[in-house]
Parts: C-alpha cells; sequence; structure tokens
C-alpha cells in the first residue's frame, strides 16, 4: 500500500484535492468576516468583490504553492496553509484598520473598484511574502 501513496499521480491528486478543500473552507471563513456575501455580489456583477475575491483566491492558492514546494507530507502542507491563511487575514484586519476614512466591506459591497484592486493586490502581494516564509 505504500508504493500506492508513493506514486506521483496519487501525490499530486491528494495534494489538489486537500489544497481545494481547503481553499473551500478559507473563503467559507472569508464570507464570514465580510459584510457583503461574495458570490451574490458577484452574481449580480459587482466587479469590486470579484477582484477582492480573486486576490483572496490566488493568495491562498499560492501559499498552498510553497507550503506544497517546502514540504513533503500533507499535514505539513496543511499545517502551513492554515498558518499562512491566518496571517493573509490578519492582513485583511489590518488593512481595514488602516484606512479608518471609509470602511473597507461597504466600499467594495458599493462595487468601489479602486478598493477592489487594492485588497486583491494585497492578498496577492503579501501571499509571496508569507509564502516564501515558509520553509
Amino acid at each position: 500500500m505504500s508504493s500506492f501513496w508513493e506514486n506521483e499521480i496519487v501525490k499530486i491528486a491528494a495534494n489538489f484535492s486537500v489544497a481545494v478543500l481547503c481553499m473551500v473552507v478559507f473563503l467559507a471563513i472569508f464570507e464570514l468576516v465580510t459584510k457583503y456575501k461574495n458570490w451574490e455580489e458577484i452574481q449580480k456583477g459587482n466587479v469590486a468583490v470579484a477582484m477582492a475575491t480573486g486576490g483572496k483566491i490566488f493568495g491562498i492558492a499560492n501559499i498552498f504553492r510553497y507550503a506544497l514546494r517546502h514540504h513533503e507530507s500533507l499535514l505539513a502542507m496543511i499545517g502551513w496553509g492554515i498558518y499562512g491563511f491566518i496571517l493573509l487575514l490578519v492582513a485583511y484586519f489590518i488593512y481595514e484598520f488602516l484606512t479608518p476614512k471609509f470602511n473597507i466591506d461597504e466600499e467594495i459591497a458599493k462595487d468601489n473598484r479602486a478598493v477592489g484592486l487594492i485588497s486583491m493586490v494585497i492578498s496577492i502581494g503579501l501571499s509571496f511574502v508569507i509564502g516564501e516564509g515558509i520553509r
């Protein structure tokens, strides 16, 4: 049975499945902490929400890329992925805190694309910083 788990195709499928499952869970957590409903807003054509959500998806996937690159076991990948997600979530709250003149969630819900773009870039950019720390 151990040779089954050492097969590259099985490893790739396992890594992919775990990363997708974690991404779904993490996006659900992001949905809980934002004041808008991501998928409802995207369905309405809210580009700011789509950019912010896309940045979160890219950021989470990028963190898992680094976790996969530097750690062999699924448990290590999950652990580092969770840690990276927590840091990304903290960055979201810091972004909200550092903009006292307006509320990030409200602006994104109103389709303020400038705020959505900055949110996307923060998620993507910090995912590289977080990922580089995963060694």
